[in-house]
């Protein structure tokens, strides 16, 4: 068996796995590590969740994202319908700032912009909007004020990898340049480089973390 179509099955295992899928709606295809997923789930969270799902298995090293949403009648939602509600949901979380976040809707994509301080925030104004009816779709253009003092963040980074658990922290570069920071090198999977991205997120100024680590 070649290693696509080895990898393919194990993708296809685990998406069957996870509960919030339904795998059968699927289809998965292999390529050099890239895996290309295709055909129709019912809600926006369904085809978050299969991404994640996809990404958390040894092997993959990317994913192509091709999968349709297409939303049952009785889930269907105007998009008037579909800001009040993020709004709502947004003013109830106590991570996000009032009035920071600015919604648009249109044909049930959701379009977040704004400004917030911290990447943690923007991901949770985007979380709360995944699992609400009526989305097929979140483009999150939230962008983060930078901080006044940028001058440490390559270090400070860099500290923080290895307080961590990786058993070889000085295989990541850390380059920054004011709030953009760059991470190179390699892990060894790609959980390690989404956990390298969101220890580059937690630094005070980083505005934006461009993951160039390659999973070998």
């Amino acid at each position: 068996m070649s290693k696509d179509s080895h990898l393919q099955l194990e993708v296809l295992a685990e998406l069957d796995w996870e509960p919030s899928v339904t795998a059968g709606h699927i289809g998965v295809a292999a390529s050099a590590g890239v895996i290309t997923l295709t055909g129709q789930v019912e809600s926006y969270a369904e085809k978050h969740a299969a991404e994640v799902a996809a990404r958390r298995v040894k092997g993959v090293i990317a994913v192509a994202q091709e999968i349709k949403v297409q939303l049952p009648f009785e889930r269907e939602r105007g998009d008037d319908q579909i800001a009040d509600a993020i709004l709502d949901r947004l003013a109830w979380d106590v991570t996000i700032p009032s009035d920071s976040v600015q919604v648009t809707v249109e044909q049930g994509w959701v379009t977040l912009s704004g400004n917030l301080d911290w990447n943690f925030q923007r991901k949770a104004a985007e979380q709360n909007v995944r699992r609400l009816q009526g989305v097929v779709g979140v483009s999150n253009h939230i962008a983060l004020k930078p901080e006044v003092n940028t001058a440490d963040i390559s270090n400070d980074i860099s500290c923080a990898l290895h307080r961590s658990w990786y058993p070889d922290p000085d295989a990541i570069t850390v380059t920054a340049e004011g709030g953009r920071v760059r991470l190179t090198g390699n892990v060894h999977s790609w959980h390690a480089r989404e956990v390298a991205a969101e220890t580059a997120w937690g630094a005070p100024g980083a505005t934006e973390v461009e993951n160039l680590l390659s999973v070998v």
